[in-house]
């Protein structure tokens, strides 16, 4: 099934407050830790979710390694994943392109409380 790149919604707010619902699609708001012992999701802190990755801060790679880890999460390719803001700070703001509201809260189920 092809879905649209911007899946409207009816909603105004998600179960998740790192989730951000705009006419313009669905965005996380990230707090990332890199040069971590380990890649894992921390929980939820001041609104954003924070994680944690191995990958160093340097060139980019942070950030790849942040979009790929989102992607093994909501299982979905990379490219429909983009930093839209935070490029070069810790806290972060991720669109998703391709998945309604509810398919993203339910990719996290179980890794967050609500």
């Amino acid at each position: 099934m092809i879905r649209p790149k911007s899946p409207p919604c009816r909603r105004k707010k998600s179960k998740y407050p790192f989730i951000e619902i705009s006419p313009k699609g669905v965005f996380l708001r990230v707090r990332l830790q890199p040069r971590a012992s380990r890649n894992a999701i921390e929980g939820v802190m001041e609104g954003s979710l924070r994680i944690r990755l191995t990958a160093p801060p340097v060139g980019g790679e942070a950030n790849r390694a942040l979009i790929e880890f989102l992607s093994d999460i909501l299982r979905v390719k990379k490219s429909s994943l983009k930093i839209a803001s935070g490029l070069k700070s810790r806290d972060k703001r991720v669109s998703v392109d391709g998945l309604y509201v509810e398919e993203v809260e339910r990719a996290f189920e179980g890794m967050v409380s609500s």
